[in-house]
């Protein structure tokens, strides 16, 4: 993939740091409907997922957070292009193994 341009590079960053959100988030709504309690942060919900045997991907995830985290304060870019082998190859499959976590617990909901 070509150089992105400060647009694409933007877009790119605001797209992830939205599903990252979405993503914790529906898994902290999921553990609730599970009957746990727990502090609901980011961090604590991923480390629960997976202590729980949910997921195994949750330490992708919370350096997924962490790349998230120094994104919002880059504007120069170059953190990101520090940062996105790492999105690519780490947290992206995360996003994605996640994703069909979701996918595979909702075929077995009942209506």
């Amino acid at each position: 993939m070509g150089q992105l341009n400060e647009l694409e590079r933007n877009g790119l960053i605001q797209r992830f740091e939205f599903t990252l959100d979405l993503s914790w988030k529906v898994l902290k709504d999921y553990l609730e409907n599970k009957g746990f309690s727990f502090k609901p942060s980011p961090k604590d919900t991923l480390r629960l997922a997976q202590q729980s045997g949910f997921i195994d991907f949750a330490q992708e995830l919370i350096d997924g957070l962490d790349i998230r985290n120094e994104l919002s304060h880059d504007y120069s870019g170059e953190k990101f292009n520090g940062s996105e082998p790492r999105l690519r190859t780490d947290v992206f499959p995360a996003l994605e193994q996640l994703y069909h976590f979701f996918i595979r617990e909702g075929g077995k909901t009942q209506v």
